[in-house]
């Protein structure tokens, strides 16, 4: 049977390019950029890439840059939006639970939920971090972003999903915060590209900083940063609140 992530991205491409979370792609480049020096020698990692948004737009700036993602359906619009930008990526289909790939990258990003943090259990949440952190060369660094954990407990993701929703746009119904396991179980109703109409049941994990910083130690990186994710904005500037929707993590080996 497939899950819920599986199912929602089956055939959503040109739809997803249009929800509002994926609109500030420049902006979350340019800080990666900042972030590794313009060092064009780097070798990049884009777990979870989706339709390709960052990987098309850092390997035009001159990178190199490797997407992965599990879905066929996200891959083969992110090799057409390649093409049509001009630029060669290679897009792989891979199970961010199981890659192939050791030592090889200096940096690895998993932007926008990328994976982690919507597996069914905390275990294969955590087989994406480590798998994230095997591609990594000795001193690579990885940055992501997730669910901040710390925002359902003063406020209600249903307001929130509310609050963002835009007319055309996936809709969140249902919502329901489980306090013993951080999970929001909710109704996620959208149109793929073919105009039909779906309803999934999803669950996603909020991590509060703490539990991150943890996981992320036992995995070997000597340095944690952690920080509110703006949308299209990422700054060092941006202490983490309870009012950040996602946290923005920067961990190097």
């Amino acid at each position: 049977m497939k899950q819920w992530y599986e199912s929602l991205f089956e055939n959503y491409a040109r739809k997803y390019d249009k929800e509002c979370f994926v609109q500030g792609t420049g902006g979350e480049c340019d800080f990666i950029e900042q972030e590794i020096n313009r060092d064009k020698s780097l070798m990049i990692i884009d777990i979870g890439c989706g339709t390709g948004r960052h990987a098309i737009e850092l390997t035009k700036r001159g990178y190199n840059v490797t997407g992965i993602d599990l879905s066929e359906s996200q891959l083969k619009r992110a090799r057409e939006k390649a093409k049509e930008q001009g630029v060669e990526i290679p897009f792989q289909k891979q199970d961010a639970r199981n890659l192939p790939f050791e030592s090889e990258f200096d940096l690895a990003i998993m932007l926008c939920e990328g994976g982690f943090p919507l597996m069914e259990t905390d275990e294969m949440n955590f087989e994406i971090l480590k798998n994230a952190t095997k591609t990594l060369k000795a001193k690579g660094t990885f940055i992501f972003t997730t669910l901040n954990g710390l925002f359902p407990l003063f406020h209600s993701v249903k307001d929130f999903y509310a609050s963002v929703a835009k007319e055309g746009n996936a809709q969140y119904q249902d919502c329901s915060f489980d306090l013993m396991t951080f999970r929001d179980h909710n109704t996620h109703i959208f149109e793929d590209d073919l105009g039909n109409k779906k309803e999934l049941s999803c669950n996603e994990r909020y991590y509060v900083p703490s539990e991150i910083t943890w996981l992320l130690k036992t995995l070997g990186y000597a340095k944690i940063d952690i920080f509110g994710a703006k949308l299209g904005a990422y700054s060092r500037n941006d202490t983490l609140t309870t009012d950040d929707f996602e946290m923005l993590v920067i961990a190097q080996k």
